[in-house]
C-alpha cells in the first residue's frame, strides 16, 4: 500500500462562507450587468429603426410637397392661367450691421430677434407681428425664405441647442435634441428639421431650443454699398430666395 499524504486536497479544504458569498453575489452582478447589456442593445436597435422610419416619413412628406407643387403649375399652365405659391410662413434672418448708431426701438427689436452680433442668424415665423419688427430693422438685417437644403445644413453644421443652464451645447447625438424637446414629440435631428421646415406646431419651442447661428463672412458677396435695400443694389431688407445662396457662402 502507498503511504498516505497528510496534505489536505483541495476538496478537504471549507471555504470560508464571506468568500462564497463574495462569489455569487460577484457572479450575480455579471449577469446581471450581461442582461441589462443585452436589453440596451435591443432598446438602440428599435430605437434606430424607430427614427429610421421618421426621417424617412419625412422625406416623404418632402417628396410629395414638392410634386404637388409641379402639379400645381403644370395644371395652371395647361388651363393658360397663373400659379400663385402660397405666401412663405418662414424666414431665415441674418445682421449685417454692427452696434454703432443704431435707434433705440430698432435695437430692440434685435435684441428681441436674438440677433446681437453682426453675422448672427435665427429662423423668425412670418406673421403680422413679426413683418412689422422685420420692417423696423430691415436697414440692418436681410432676410429670405429658405429651402429645405439650407435649414438642414445649418442645423447640421451649425447647430447648438441652448441648456437648462443656458449653455452652448453642439447637436452632436440625437439625446440633445430628445432631451431638450422629447416631451413635444421630437426626438432626433431629423424631427428638429421637419419642425423648423414646415412651422409646426412646436416651432416656437424648437426655435428657442436653438441657439442663434453664427456665422461667417460670405466670401466676397457683400455688396459695395452694403446698407443699401437689396432691390437698391444693397444688401439689407427682403432677398426672398436669394437668401439661400447667402447663406450657403456664410455657412
Amino acid at each position: 500500500m502507498p503511504p498516505q499524504s497528510n496534505v489536505p486536497s483541495t476538496n478537504d479544504i471549507l471555504v470560508p462562507e464571506t468568500l462564497l458569498k463574495k462569489q455569487q453575489s460577484n457572479a450575480k452582478a455579471a449577469a446581471a450587468l450581461v442582461a441589462s447589456k443585452s436589453e440596451l442593445k435591443k432598446a438602440q436597435i428599435a430605437k434606430r429603426r424607430d427614427l429610421f422610419k421618421r426621417a424617412a416619413a419625412h422625406y416623404a412628406e418632402y417628396k410629395n410637397n414638392e410634386k404637388r407643387e409641379i402639379f400645381l403649375r403644370r395644371q395652371a399652365k395647361k388651363n393658360g392661367d397663373f400659379y400663385v405659391p402660397a405666401q412663405p410662413k418662414l424666414v431665415f434672418v441674418v445682421r449685417i450691421r454692427g452696434i454703432n448708431n443704431i435707434a433705440p426701438k430698432p435695437r430692440k427689436v434685435l435684441q428681441l430677434l436674438r440677433l446681437l452680433q453682426i453675422n448672427n442668424g435665427v429662423f423668425v415665423k412670418l406673421n403680422k407681428a413679426t413683418s412689422e419688427m422685420l420692417q423696423l430693422v430691415q436697414p440692418y438685417v436681410t432676410y429670405g425664405s429658405p429651402n429645405l437644403k439650407t435649414i438642414r445644413e445649418l442645423i447640421y453644421k451649425r447647430g447648438y441647442s441652448k441648456s437648462a443652464t443656458k449653455q452652448r451645447i453642439p447637436l452632436h447625438d440625437n439625446s440633445v435634441v430628445e432631451q431638450g424637446l422629447g416631451k413635444f414629440g421630437i426626438v432626433c435631428v431629423e424631427d428638429l428639421i421637419h419642425e423648423i421646415a414646415t412651422v409646426g406646431p412646436h416651432f416656437k419651442e424648437a426655435n428657442n431650443f436653438l441657439w442663434p447661428f453664427k456665422l461667417s463672412n460670405p466670401n466676397k458677396l457683400w455688396k459695395a454699398r452694403k446698407f443699401l435695400h437689396f432691390v437698391e443694389g444693397g444688401d439689407a431688407g427682403d432677398r426672398e430666395h436669394f437668401i439661400n445662396k447667402l447663406v450657403q457662402s456664410m455657412n
